[in-house]
């Protein structure tokens, strides 16, 4: 069991626990969640003794073995699975071992190959190579040198190391933000096997409803245990909150009546006893902290001007670097409020497609033409376009200059206030600040230039649940089009109409929704048996066998492909206009209506234009009744187009696989 007793600890000016009680059993999966700042990472590092307590006890069973995911990775030469490999101390120390062993021969050498066998050595390499499939390396991969990779995948590794060791307690701070979607929903799976007591800081909700088994909050400088993951959690506190309400409502009132009598009696000498009784009641009275609940962040955005459509068309695009294509042949248009959802394994081309979408990136081949009233704010996950140096109020003067956006400095302030930079913070260098708070500047810039176009390459990363809840409310409101690439599942599904997959070099339409995603994840790799037995399965859903296509073949389907991606924009066109149409004739409507129930147009000698109104009423009256009809009509007929588009895409794509 591992327990706190009455803890109590400050880092620098802040009390992050005070009289804190808590207990994990062996075998629980707890979620530890709570506002950045609030004492996450401290309780880390008390559990794995590397600060104490000022107050109270922290106790561990003597025996558990702790592992957590090392923060840096040096450069090292060495092949990415024996770096993984080196994680397990013990079989690298029996390796050491082995020389010593055969020297002495015998029942020496005995015990050696037992123990070897009771590490698990025979399979460790193989053990290694699926971890790291799994989050996502190729079998090449695997050889290469570590010193080869960014800090992004280097991070892949170290949670790799970390997960082949033993462990009684596992803690993983952050493990989804260097991973895509199909690397998250390999990790749940893997959760779900591990025998031992796991504590995840998260902030990925669907993450955590799938791996934990209770959530621990930290709030008031203290902890609170729940059990289910976190919408379970969500519902409890909820409940929680509102009983604390009724409390401190009821106990406002007493304190009240209570004062008020003191109030009234203390100077009389016949009540003086009893005054001064309440008075200590009173005193003594333990008070209900006020339930605060509302999220710090507010923010909106405006609403984009007007634009025809496309947005963007994509004509036969070949896009990578040093003339080596990473996507191929790539043809869309992206409509005005499309809201799109990319899904595909890290290096399969997201990136790439977000870049030539910000005309970051220029395409190998092929036309990207781009509406002349195209405004577009790109999130760039590595938070490049950020000066260390200016503070959050020099940034928007710097944005306002390029883009003509001018406000007063309170609107500045009142603005970023929104995202977290009050007071002082607005005015001071962002260099010291967190990743967090980084990426919260950077979206507060994105809002600032009011775009019409988002695009969004993985925005959640670093960004607490508050934050997260802020910006997917943001997002639900926007007017303008949205691509987005995350693996938070719960914003995915909150934002995106549509779901595209990149794989193969292709951008093809997904059927389906998030779910069936991780289904086909989850068939494409058997990740269910995989640590298991290291057998990968595929479905014949998800793999169909069929014959190779001929080059006539594949130039049949990419002409049918855009016949079918033109007719599609054309009806989606022509739904737009029609729309607008029915509101304008709905406005006309509703003005006719209201001056025809003036009194005052019924009086003597009105009778003509009583008449007149009337007529016009009947004409615009038919009129909507035609365009409502049409628009009915266009819009099956666009369901149908959609769904043999998207037919054939999923044909295509397995075709290919």
């Amino acid at each position: 069991m591992l327990t706190l007793t009455d803890v109590a600890l400050t880092r620098g000016p802040r009390v992050l626990f005070e009289a804190a009680s808590w207990q994990v059993a062996p075998g629980q999966k707890v979620g530890l969640v709570g506002v950045n700042g609030c004492g996450k990472s401290s309780l880390f590092l008390m559990l794995r003794g590397l600060i104490e307590p000022d107050r109270g006890r922290v106790d561990l069973p003597a025996n558990w073995q702790i592992v957590t995911v090392e923060q840096e990775t040096p450069a090292l030469d060495c092949p990415v699975v024996d770096h993984v490999i080196a994680g397990d101390a013990a079989y690298v120390e029996l390796l050491d071992q082995r020389e010593a062993a055969e020297n002495r021969g015998g029942e020496a050498l005995a015990r050696w190959h037992q123990r070897y066998e009771t590490l698990d050595g025979y399979t460790l390499r193989a053990r290694a190579s699926r971890l790291l499939a799994g989050l996502g390396f190729s079998t090449s991969e695997q050889t290469r040198p570590l010193a080869t990779f960014s800090g992004g995948w280097r991070m892949r590794v170290n949670l790799a190391r970390a997960l082949i060791q033993r462990s009684d307690l596992l803690l993983l701070d952050e493990p989804t933000n260097h991973l895509d979607l199909d690397a998250v929903v390999w990790l749940e799976q893997w959760i779900g096997r591990y025998t031992g007591t796991l504590i995840v800081i998260a902030h990925d909700r669907e993450f955590l409803d799938n791996s934990a088994s209770h959530i621990a909050h930290i709030d008031g400088r203290g902890i609170t245990t729940y059990r289910g993951g976190y919408s379970a959690f969500e519902r409890q506190r909820a409940e929680r909150l509102a009983q604390l309400g009724d409390m401190l409502r009821k106990q406002r009132a007493e304190q009240a009546r209570l004062q008020q009598f003191v109030d009234r009696f203390r100077a009389k000498a016949s009540k003086a006893k009893q005054a001064q009784s309440r008075l200590k009641t009173l005193q003594k009275m333990q008070s209900v902290a006020p339930v605060v609940t509302a999220n710090q962040y507010r923010f909106a955005f405006p609403a984009p001007a007007p634009s025809s459509t496309p947005l963007i068309r994509f004509s036969h695009v070949h896009a990578g670097y040093d003339d080596s294509a990473i996507l191929t042949d790539i043809e869309f248009e992206l409509a005005p409020g499309a809201r799109i959802g990319l899904l595909g394994a890290n290096g399969s081309g997201k990136s790439t497609l977000m870049k030539l979408l910000a005309g970051v990136q220029d395409p190998l081949t092929g036309e990207i033409e781009r509406n002349g009233k195209l405004r577009t704010a790109y999130f760039d996950q590595q938070l490049g376009g950020l000066d260390p140096e200016a503070c959050p109020m020099v940034h928007l003067a710097r944005l306002g200059e390029r883009t003509g956006v001018g406000r007063s400095e309170q609107e500045q302030r009142d603005f970023l206030a929104g995202f977290g930079f009050t007071g002082e913070r607005a005015d001071a260098a962002i260099a010291p600040l967190s990743g967090g708070e980084k990426a919260r500047l950077a979206l507060a810039l994105l809002v600032w230039q009011s775009p019409n176009l988002l695009l969004l390459d993985e925005p959640t990363n670093h960004l607490d649940l508050d934050m997260r809840a802020a910006l997917t409310l943001a997002l639900q409101s926007y007017e303008g089009a949205v691509v987005l690439v995350s693996h938070d599942r719960y914003l995915m599904r909150a934002v995106a109409d549509d779901l595209w997959r990149v794989a193969a070099g292709r951008v093809q339409p997904f059927v389906g929704d998030i779910d069936d995603y991780r289904k086909l994840m989850l068939d494409r790799t058997g990740l269910m048996d995989g640590e298991n037995n290291g057998e990968s399965r595929k479905s014949p859903q998800s793999a169909p066998q069929t014959m190779p296509q001929s080059r006539d073949q594949r130039l049949q389907r990419r002409r049918a492909e855009a016949e079918f991606r033109r007719e599609v924009a054309s009806d989606k066109r022509r739904l737009q206009v029609l729309e607008q149409a029915i509101e304008s004739h709905q406005k006309q409507l509703d003005e006719l209506s209201v001056e025809m129930a003036n009194p005052a147009l019924y009086e003597a000698g009105t009778a003509t234009d009583v008449a007149g109104l009337a007529s016009r009423h009947g004409v615009i009256k038919g009129e909507l009744e035609k365009l409502e009809v049409e628009w009915l009509e266009l819009y099956e007929t666009l369901e149908s187009r959609q769904q043999a588009f998207d037919r054939l895409g999923q044909c295509a794509q397995a075709t290919r696989e």
